[in-house]
């Protein structure tokens, strides 16, 4: 026990930089003691406790702002940061490593019973507010973006963003590995390269066209209504989508 409570007390160093001390993690941070709780109330509800799981899990999130049902299963190394306003449902599962930042939703989508939560491999980050619902997997290393709606698995290694959540790519050589919030400045959004990639082809339709209209000038065409069209800034249009 006293192995398991070390551990949770190094992981706040490891992924909070604001940390100082031992005390005051013992003493001020709410994921700390929703976890501390949240393991008493599982060995109750293993136990067949089942008001009693419920009940302390209660008092838990009346004092840490975290609602952990005493049936979801949690593995080694959890860390929530901040911590108010996570829900993890009741047949929910953890793996170990994995970071949960506030507003976290691991919710269900259905009223049967059965497993309706979603279960998270080892080393998954997800960002303040993200919802992951329903009885999906998300992989190993995988990463949810902040405020992101998750209702389809995400693989392995991934990276999920949007609502609903779609999976982006990180560019090319980076090999960073947690990311605050779930979320980095150069990950590459299909919708964002699409709009641009639109953007140079109308850019490259342009230049074919003003080559046409000059070649009809010399061969004695009159060009200018077509000439003087409205003109879009390809500039300005990539800086507003980025």
């Amino acid at each position: 026990m006293f192995k398991r409570i070390r551990e949770e007390i190094a992981i706040v160093f490891e992924r909070d930089p604001a940390a100082r001390n031992a005390w005051e993690v013992m003493t001020c941070y709410p994921g700390f003691h929703a976890m501390l709780m949240h393991r008493f109330a599982h060995l109750l509800w293993q136990a067949r406790l089942r008001w009693l799981a419920r009940f302390v899990s209660y008092i838990a999130r009346w004092l840490t702002g975290i609602e952990i049902h005493p049936g979801a299963m949690i593995g080694q190394r959890f860390f929530i940061d901040h911590g108010m306003g996570v829900v993890i449902g009741e047949t929910a599962e953890i793996g170990n490593d994995c970071t949960l930042y506030h507003g976290v939703t691991l919710g269900g989508t259905s009223w049967n019973r059965g497993k309706r939560h979603p279960t998270l491999g080892n080393n998954v980050v997800v960002g303040a507010g993200a919802k992951i619902l329903g009885p999906i997997v998300i992989g190993d290393g995988a990463q949810i973006g902040s405020n992101a709606v998750v209702v389809k698995a995400v693989p392995p290694g991934a990276t999920a963003v949007g609502i609903p959540a779609r999976i982006v790519e990180k560019e090319a050589g980076d090999t960073a590995g947690f990311s605050a919030y779930a979320v980095g400045s150069d990950m590459n959004d299909p919708v964002s390269r699409a709009i641009h990639e639109l953007i140079d082809h109308g850019v490259a339709t342009d230049k074919r066209i003003e080559k046409i209209l000059a070649h009809l000038e010399k061969l004695g065409v009159d060009c200018a209504d077509s000439a003087a069209r409205d003109r879009f800034d390809p500039g300005y249009l990539n800086k507003i989508v980025d």
